[in-house]
């Protein structure tokens, strides 16, 4: 008598234990879970690194003299900041009808920016040192060179070694190269007079 009374206990003994099982499991894969998916969201926070490959740049360029070129880099890009003389200045009207694109239309610069001098004060233009065919970094070539590559006549600009564009002294792509458009003028501001500002302006550009 007394066993079969038992019987019902000792049949539900098994099941108890393996709801004990299946919960410890679930338990232990929740927290295996919970480890795992920590990192992996962290891994979507941007790193020190990201912001400061983000970050604006401020230049000195008080010191960079009439013809003279200095090379700073931005969002890991390589970023020229060239001092024109008034004689590169003279030189950019001569070589629109041998351009792309001479007056700037395809928006590769901000608005202030959209002019004959692609830049803000005319004698400095800042460009970024990347060829806009397959991203080699151009040379600067001054003009009176023994280049062969850019012709007897040339004026000043830059020269892409990789595949023979050019660019004139305000970043303007010669016809018939491999480069399709004229090089990116980033977004800039003056902080004062010998203080420039890369990768911001007072247009909420950054």
């Amino acid at each position: 008598m007394t066993s079969v009374l038992n019987l019902p206990a000792l049949a539900h003994e098994p099941d108890a234990e393996r709801r004990r099982v299946v919960l410890l499991t679930v338990a232990t894969a929740s927290a295996g879970l919970v480890a795992v998916a920590v990192p992996f969201v962290s891994s979507f926070a941007p790193s020190e690194r990201a912001k400061a490959m983000g970050a604006s740049v401020e230049v000195d360029i008080a010191d960079i003299p009439p013809g003279g070129i200095k090379t700073v880099e931005w969002r890991g890009k390589p970023v020229w900041i060239m001092r024109r003389t008034p004689e590169m200045l003279a030189a950019l009207p001569a070589q629109d009808a041998r351009l792309v694109d001479p007056a700037s239309l395809r928006k590769q610069q901000p608005a202030y920016a959209t002019n004959a001098q692609r830049s803000i004060r005319p004698e400095v233009f800042v460009g970024v040192g990347i060829c806009t065919h397959l991203g080699c970094s151009p040379n600067s070539v001054p003009a009176g060179t023994s280049n062969p590559s850019v012709g007897a006549d040339w004026a000043g600009g830059f020269f892409c070694p990789c595949h023979g564009s050019t660019f004139d002294l305000a970043g303007r792509v010669f016809q018939n190269k491999p480069a399709p458009m004229n090089l990116e003028v980033p977004p800039h501001k003056y902080l004062s007079e010998g203080k420039l500002l890369i990768g911001e302006d007072d247009l909420g550009a950054a």
